[in-house]
């Protein structure tokens, strides 16, 4: 291989590992040879090499090897020594850059195009958080910090923050933003121990303007990257520099997380995405079909497969996403319009699977613990207004939710009658058209317990 042909290569990888991992990792090698199956460059440090061996070397070799040169092993020079040779398998996601500088070595996962504010649909359950994260997206002064986005799996938390990122890249392309996963963060900081690189990789996490970890939950009871991750968090506050963070619970609720840590989460605004109800899947349904007529322009799809799916795949939106691309798929193979006898048979293990059977524990549970209550006094005589509301609302869930008949319901209830129950159900219905809390609360108890 010469340096022309290194070129060439160099060029086409621009393809396969995207502008922006191409800018900061390939571009910047330094070819010195080629003998033997074996190619060598100089790199800057000893953490770029390993980076680009254990993350694009199988790339380099693919590439190379479309260009007719047989490429065994990659070997990296710093100053002369080597540093590393490439593994056959990767052992980490390839890492980006949400940089302009090439120059600069900053660590980010790979944002996903289709993850932007354009195509994230806004309903009454994520709101506040697609509001809260417009607003960190402009950029400029910051107004809370740091931004902490918490939910349950498939609720958008990663979406918005893909969305920010890419929002800050437009609007401030040389802003140092860099995102990525606890787990990456705690892999890169075993790995600057293990190298004895610390002083580089506390000055490389310090440089930052925007630091995005997702899933920060990951760090819970592993103290040393606790520690690391505390320092890193205070320094780029004491800065002024943005630090937006998420997690599948709110930081006091993350078992095995510090104190000092939970604090500072605490710091700016915490923003829970809720379950989503009925209107917001339609929505991200109907969108989401918008986005396939390019690629699918003759399929048809009937009236009542979207509402069919809406209603019946409730608890994640990442498997309603999946239902309908299946079929969409499928409809595409075998020529056929959408139809719901389609759905019906083509989706049967996900619909199986999403009919998740809510019990009456989980439901005197729920109720108990968001009104504050004991469930012996939920179980007990007493009919004072702060013990007699939860339980209505427990017995109106229960029967909206479970095929529990009335009797059931009142013998679960401590042995009540059913007409106890029939006047619960009542009365509840009674207060949500009345009371505009009585309604948030059942709603909000029901989407808690459907997730």
């Amino acid at each position: 291989m010469t340096e022309a042909e290194w070129g060439q290569i160099r060029a086409a990888l621009e393809q396969t590992v995207g502008k922006n991992n191409h800018l900061t990792w390939i571009e910047p090698l330094s070819f010195l040879g080629f003998d033997d199956g074996v190619i060598e460059f100089q790199v800057k440090t000893t953490f770029m090499g390993d980076w680009v061996s254990r993350n694009f070397g199988d790339e380099i070799k693919r590439e190379s090897l479309k260009q007719g040169v047989q490429v065994d092993r990659i070997v990296f020079k710093v100053g002369g020594a080597k540093t590393a040779v490439a593994k056959p398998e990767k052992v980490a996601e390839p890492l980006r850059t949400v940089s302009a500088k090439a120059d600069v070595d900053l660590p980010g996962a790979p944002l996903d195009k289709r993850f932007t504010f354009d195509r994230f649909v806004v309903g009454k359950p994520n709101e506040l958080a697609h509001a809260a994260s417009r607003r960190v997206a402009e950029g400029g002064a910051v107004t809370f910090n740091p931004l902490f986005l918490y939910g349950g799996v498939g609720l958008g938390k990663t979406h918005l923050m893909h969305a920010i990122a890419w929002e800050l890249q437009e609007r401030s392309p040389k802003l140092r933003v860099v995102y990525l996963s606890a787990e990456q963060f705690m892999y890169r900081f075993i790995q600057a121990l293990r190298d004895k690189q610390m002083m580089d990789f506390k000055e490389l996490f310090r440089s930052v303007d925007v630091l995005m970890v997702d899933d920060v939950q990951f760090i819970a009871g592993k103290d040393s990257t606790q520690d690391e991750f505390f320092h890193t968090f205070n320094a780029l506050v004491d800065q002024g520099k943005q630090v937006i963070i998420s997690a599948d619970r709110a930081p006091g609720e993350i078992d095995g997380l510090e104190d000092r840590i939970k604090s500072r989460l605490q710091w700016g605004l915490v923003v829970d995405l809720h379950p989503t109800d009925y209107e917001l899947r339609l929505g991200i349904l109907q969108q989401k079909v918008e986005n396939y007529k390019s690629q699918y322009q003759e399929l048809q799809i009937s009236d009542g497969v979207l509402e069919f799916l809406a209603h019946r795949i409730s608890n994640n939106v990442r498997v309603l996403e999946g239902a309908l691309t299946r079929l969409f798929a499928f409809a595409s193979l075998v020529g056929r319009e959408i139809t719901l006898d389609m759905a019906q048979e083509s989706l049967a293990d996900i619909l199986r699977q999403s009919d998740r059977k809510v019990t009456m524990d989980e439901i005197m549970r729920k109720t108990c613990d968001y009104y504050n209550v004991r469930m012996s006094d939920m179980m007990s005589p007493k009919r004072s207004r702060n013990i007699a509301r939860p339980r209505q609302m427990a017995m109106w869930l229960a029967k909206h939710l479970t095929q529990r008949s009335y009797p059931e319901i009142g013998k679960r209830f401590g042995g009540r009658d059913h007409t106890t129950v029939i006047h619960a159900v009542r009365k509840i219905e009674e207060l949500k058209a009345q009371d505009s809390q009585v309604a948030e609360d059942a709603e909000l108890l029901r989407r808690m317990l459907e997730a």
